[in-house]
Formats: structure tokens, sequence, C-alpha cells
């Protein structure tokens, strides 16, 4: 994974002045079925969304390459919001390149002479945009997209990009999240497009803050199936004998959380709280020997709920991977988990399992802001994993969050404040249990009975909407009926970490360089 350094922005900002001259001379894009990779694109990007609309009438203008996020500029786009995916996948065989199409479906937010999708890698071969050939152009990560007339702000449209998908695609970071994108299993694939992989899968506006619907199908061989997240509205038999899966996601869904994988599986269905459909899919060699662990979800959706209110989708379930994944992930309503984490200690399992069902409240249905949000999506589903797991044979609430309070000055200087990471220690130890130890000191502050408050109202004022720092710490004031920003401000961002409510005998080791 490369880096995003201070030297990485003034190359952004130096591509944006060429893309601002190379308007005043009126160069032009690629247009046709061709694409020429590295080609700069004309105009500046517009204003990342959030900030004033264009006024009615404004002439056309680019949309912007990014919406501006802090660590990771050039994620999302602007000048558009999506309104749907389909996503066609003609799968062949494992990490073999196979034709591939997506059609976004969107509303111009800006009138519109060109607008980004994030894209990187595969062959790409023609773009429209409602019907007509469109201009397409690569830069980097960005596929520029500059339509045959401009579009209107307010209107519709309908881009469809074909391309062949390359499923050998992944990278890697130095960080709890290892290799992202493509992931082989023996017999297909999944994918871990945390944290903007699904670039590599499928053109997107790919922040953690913008979600859409998406519409899945899947075309494999006849021995083989395909899940996606949500559900399962058909499958047909094609005349050459293949079979395509038609996958409904039913709920919007940030791109980090797709979900898509092919193999021999099996599908185990099942039943939660209020008759919520479980759908586990797994690997057939690996049913039997997963199956004490994977029974437990209904227990586990019970416990969280009783925290946390009811489930915020409609169904759930664990996909089984066979890989050398490293980590389990939180796909929307299809948790994906390596297999490993099954196989061995029961208390460890659990602890995977209740994590990534918790994101499915606080990262999934609540989502992050801004990638510097990320501790109220990672602290949150740790601070469950570790509290379930202390109440079901595992190390004490107590001792877990000691451990990381002796350890948190450490993390703060390696890895940034809770609040304050840098791009390339995203997902290092102290958004998990540094994050949660945010949580627990807020806990003890308030009392079990306000937090408790606090945690329901925030999962539930915020469902299905991105919130950040800011509102977590404004709605946990609210609700506690005092302004807990001198208190957490502390804790959430700077070097040292603050005395522990109600343990004034913890202390912090000692920093080493």
């Amino acid at each position: 994974m490369e880096i995003t350094t201070a030297r990485d922005h003034c190359a952004v900002r130096r591509r944006h002045a060429l893309r601002a001259a190379l308007a005043l001379t009126g160069a032009v894009a690629l247009t046709g079925t061709g694409c020429a990779g590295g080609v700069p694109h004309r105009g500046h990007g517009s204003a990342a969304p959030g900030a004033s609309a264009a006024p009615a009438g404004a002439a056309p203008s680019p949309g912007a390459p990014g919406i501006g996020d802090p660590l990771m500029p050039l994620d999302g786009n602007g000048g558009y919001t999506v309104r749907r995916y389909t996503l066609d996948l003609d799968w062949r065989a494992p990490e073999t390149p196979f034709p591939a199409g997506t059609t976004i479906s969107a509303t111009a937010t800006q009138a519109l002479s060109r607008f980004d999708l994030d894209f990187a890698g595969n062959t790409l071969h023609r773009v429209t945009v409602d019907g007509a050939p469109a201009g397409a152009v690569r830069d980097g990560d960005e596929l520029v997209v500059t339509p045959a007339r401009p579009i209107p702000r307010g209107s519709t449209f309908t881009v469809r990009v074909a391309y062949t998908a390359d499923p050998t695609q992944r990278r890697h970071r130095s960080d709890a999240i290892r290799e992202y994108g493509w992931v082989p299993t023996p017999d297909g694939t999944l994918i871990c497009a945390q944290p903007d992989g699904a670039k590599m899968i499928f053109p997107a506006d790919d922040h953690p803050s913008l979600r859409a619907p998406v519409t899945f199908h899947i075309t494999t061989p006849p021995d083989l199936s395909a899940v996606a997240n949500g559900r399962l509205v058909e499958r047909v038999r094609q005349p050459d004998g293949r079979v395509q899966w038609t996958y409904d996601s039913e709920d919007p869904i940030a791109a980090q959380l797709v979900q898509l994988a092919i193999g021999k599986f099996t599908f185990v269905a099942g039943r939660g709280p209020g008759g919520l459909a479980v759908r586990d899919v797994v690997p057939d060699d690996l049913v039997t020997d997963t199956e004490a662990e994977r029974s437990l979800t209904p227990q586990h959706l019970a416990w969280l709920e009783q925290r946390l209110g009811p489930y915020p989708f409609r169904r759930y379930g664990v996909l089984v991977g066979d890989t050398d994944l490293p980590v389990a992930l939180e796909t929307q309503s299809l948790s994906v988990v390596p297999k490993d984490d099954l196989l061995g200690d029961r208390v460890d399992a659990e602890r995977n399992l209740v994590h990534e069902l918790t994101h499915h409240w606080t990262g999934d249905s609540v989502a992050v802001r801004r990638w510097s949000d990320l501790w109220l999506s990672e602290g949150h589903a740790r601070f469950y994993e570790r509290l379930y797991s202390a109440e079901h044979g595992g190390v004490s609430m107590a001792d877990a969050m000691r451990a990381a309070y002796e350890q948190h000055d450490q993390w703060r200087h390696d890895d940034g404040a809770p609040a304050e990471p840098t791009e390339p220690t995203l997902f290092k130890v102290m958004r998990y249990d540094g994050s949660a130890l945010v949580l627990y000191a807020l806990r003890e502050k308030v009392g079990d009975a306000t937090f408790d408050r606090i945690e329901r109202t925030w999962v539930t004022r915020y469902r299905g909407r991105a919130a950040g720092t800011k509102d977590f710490v404004a709605l946990a004031s609210r609700v506690a009926g005092e302004d807990l920003t001198p208190f957490l401000t502390p804790w959430l961002y700077g070097p040292d970490t603050p005395p522990m409510p109600g343990h004034p005998d913890w202390q912090v080791d000692p920093v080493e360089d």
C-alpha cells in the first residue's frame, strides 16, 4: 500500500494545477472504446460534498476527484451521488481474468462537464453515459469520464463501464489489514475491500461515508456457488449450463463493505432473535468443523440487542473464509471470518464473531464520517468484544483495559491518539484496544446506566447515517446532562493518556523510542 505523505499531497496539488492548465489550453480527453493510463485530464475538482452547492444554472464544471478526506484525499468523488450499483461478473476460474461490467445510476449534484470514478487496475474496454460513448482517461486510481454532453445539475444519469476483471489484484498495508482486494480460495474467491480496495473490484464512489444499494449478477460454472450481501433474488441456469446468481443488498452499503464470494459452498439457514434470517455460507468440507462456533450467532445477536437495540439490517450470517486471510471483516449482513478463527480456542472464536457482529451497529449502520473517526467503529467493536468475552470465560474487562492503559502512551507515540491516526497507522492497535479504552473511561466517568443510554442513543439516532467524533461527544454530553468535551478531548487527542476515573492506581508505562 502506498503511504500518503506530505510529498503525496504536493503531488495531488500539482496534478490539480496541471488539470487546470490543460483546461485553459483546450486539451481533450480520450474518447471512444479505448483508454490511456496516466494521461492528465481537464479542470480542477469542485468542492467536496458538504460545501456550498453550485448555484442553479451554473456552467458545467468537473466533479472533484475526491471528497477531501485528509487521510485519503482521493477516496470518493464529487459532483454526484450514486443511486445504485449493478455488478455483472462472469466468473470463470480462480485467479483468471473474466468479463465484467458495472452500471451506476447517479444524480448530479452540480452541472458536470466530467466526473471521476475510483477504479484501479483491470482492463478497461468502454464507458458510456446514458448509452452514448464517453471519454475515459486513467489517472492513477481515478477513472475520469467525460460524457458526450454535459450533465445538468439535479438530473439522473447512467454510467456503464465494461472491463476485464483481474481477480489477482491485491494490495498490502503494514497495519492489521495486511492484504486486501481479491482474496483467493482453493476453488474461487472472496473479497476484502477495506479500507479502499473496492476500486480493485468495480468502479465506485469509494469512501466509508458514501453508500448505495447494490445488485449483483454473478455467473459461475455449474459446480460452484456465488454469494453476496443481502438476499438471493434468483438462481438461473444459462443455456450453456453456467448459473447466474442475482443478489440484492437490500440496504445501501459502503463500497468497502461489499462482499461477493464464489466457491463450493453449503448454505446453512437459521433464525435469530425475533425470527431474524441467519444465513451462513461455508465451504463444503468445513461445515461440521465450524458448526459449534457458528451456532452461537443467535446468542451473540441477543446479547448485543440487549445493549444496543434491534439489529439494524434484514439478515445476518457468517462467510467462512478458506483462506490465509489474517483478519475477519464486517462485510454488511455477511461477515467474513477466516476458518482458523473458528477452528481454535472457543473464547477467541467468540471474540472475533462478536467483534464483527458489533460492527453492524457501529461501522456498518452508523458509518464513520471521515477516516479519522475510525476509532468509533473499531473501538466500539473491541469494547463489546471484550465485554462479551469477560462474561463468557475470557479475561476480565478490568484486566484487559488496565493492560491497554499501561501501553496507551506508547501507542499514542507510535500510532497517534485514538482520533488522530495517520494513513499508515489507521488500523494499528490504538484504533482497537486503545479506542475501547476511551469508551471504558467514559463508562467509568458517567456510570453504567448513563453509558448504556449514550450507546443506545448513538446507534439509534445515527442509524443508516454517517457520523463523526464531534457528533459522538455532543450526543454523549446531551445524554449525560453535562459537557463531556473537557473530559473526552484529552482522551481522543494529544500525546498523553489522562488518569483513569475510579482507578488512581493505574499507571502508564514509560514511552520507548
